[in-house]
């Protein structure tokens, strides 16, 4: 059997990388991300400030179908490598000032990333890597730094 997939498309100028599950090592995550994303989202991609080469983006309410809180840690890391995705979930008050949740998919294009916000080391679940395309992707990626938000779909491939 082969491998699940995920797809991340830019829309705006349809570049589109493919994500390779981890399902060995993160297994849980895999499964509820990929529930989740049995219809693909749209949603606004933006910048890290503070992890480095990696851009991030929210899940929508029509994918909430989950609770992230049932998600175990697995395959955590502070240190991604070019190419992994990461899931991570906030609750509500959690940081000062963020009365909102947090329900965040990230991808780093680049190595050199670290996991490290505004409250310190923050490990991560690591469900995916991009195995398809990275180049073009990592500098749509790397374009937000200076453009600013871009529209990207996730869904299965």
């Amino acid at each position: 059997m082969s491998a699940k997939k995920l797809y991340f498309r830019f829309t705006e100028k349809e570049i589109q990388g493919l994500v390779t599950l981890n399902e060995e090592y993160a297994p849980q995550t895999c499964s509820v991300l990929w529930e989740a994303l049995k219809d693909p989202i749209r949603v606004q991609a933006m910048h890290a400030m503070f992890a480095g080469p990696e851009i991030m983006t929210g899940l929508p309410k029509s994918a909430q179908t989950f609770d992230p809180r049932a998600i175990p840690p697995e395959n955590q890391t502070c240190y991604p490598s070019a190419g992994e995705c990461l899931w991570f979930f906030q609750g509500k008050n959690m940081m000062y000032g963020l009365t909102d949740e947090l329900w965040e998919i990230g991808m780093f294009y680049a190595d050199g990333g670290r996991i490290n916000g505004p409250l310190g080391w923050t490990p991560c679940n690591i469900f995916g890597r991009m195995t398809d395309n990275l180049g073009a992707f990592a500098e749509e990626c790397a374009d937000i730094r200076i453009s600013g938000v871009k529209t990207l779909e996730i869904g299965r491939f």
